[in-house]
């Protein structure tokens, strides 16, 4: 059976072109069947406040009112992504750029009005995975934003760690698959102001415990509801840390098991 990598970068690797560079170069290199996810960094924002747009976040997630879904499918299904898939031409690893909408990927449903209305943000009800599976058969990389659609001719934002979490548990159906959560840090840290804490594992276990102590919390946590959200549906690897362990034996990432 092959092996699928689904990978996602953060918005620190996406803002930081030189990063974003060098994470591509090394990518390409990946010779498994593999996804890349990529969220929007802070470019929608930016162009948010030129257009004079009120930019609206709670808890770290954005709120996406209709001018506000205009603009962020701008920025991420069209300037960052391609873009990114450009990047990835020149380093012959052929590509194309997905959003749920194209190929009927991807389908969500509005998230529904509760303490907070976060306006057009969709929940992925359903993958279909049966064209990216013939992409990846071509040895094309799929790279997905993070917009979605309802099936009714509405677009959603939808979280890229979710979208990623979803793509890998699609997958693990008919591959086996790894899920690569890439951002700035060496992985979860016992203390976020020392790169060095990583924990290595996070189980079922212990990860109750940490959120007690609120070692987990704030962005943390929602990246690992999705990490155990992949591990329930039987996606074989989920890893935390910097790209590097991508490529690098001996680096430190987090692990999280059943």
């Amino acid at each position: 059976m092959k092996t699928v990598k689904v990978i996602k970068i953060g918005g620190n690797i996406i803002d930081d072109e030189l990063a974003l560079d060098s994470f591509l170069r090394d990518f390409a290199k990946i010779k498994a069947p593999k996804i890349l996810v990529h969220g929007g960094g802070k470019s929608a924002s930016k162009l948010m406040e030129k257009m004079n747009v009120e930019v609206k976040m709670t808890n770290g997630r954005r709120i996406t009112d209709a001018p506000t879904l205009d603009i962020v499918t701008m920025v991420y299904a069209g300037k960052i992504n391609k873009n990114i898939t450009a990047k990835l031409q020149a380093n012959k690893c052929n590509a194309i750029g997905f959003s749920g909408v194209d190929a009927n990927t991807i389908v969500s449903t509005k998230r529904p009005i509760g303490a907070v209305d976060f306006g057009f943000v969709g929940d992925v009800s359903k993958v279909n995975t049966s064209i990216l599976s013939l992409l990846l058969e071509h040895s094309i990389t799929p790279v997905f934003c993070a917009i979605t659609h309802d099936e009714k001719g509405q677009l959603l934002n939808t979280n890229a760690d979710t979208i990623a979490s979803e793509l890998a548990g699609a997958f693990a159906k008919q591959y086996i698959t790894e899920l690569y959560y890439c951002f700035e840090k060496n992985g979860v840290l016992l203390d976020v102001n020392d790169d060095d804490s990583v924990i290595q594992r996070i189980d079922t276990k212990n990860y109750q415990k940490l959120i007690d102590e609120l070692i987990i919390h704030d962005g943390m946590l929602p990246k690992l509801i999705n990490c155990f959200n992949a591990i329930k549906k039987n996606v074989s690897k989920v890893c935390i840390g910097k790209p590097s362990m991508l490529f690098d034996t001996n680096s430190k990432f987090t692990t999280i098991q059943k």
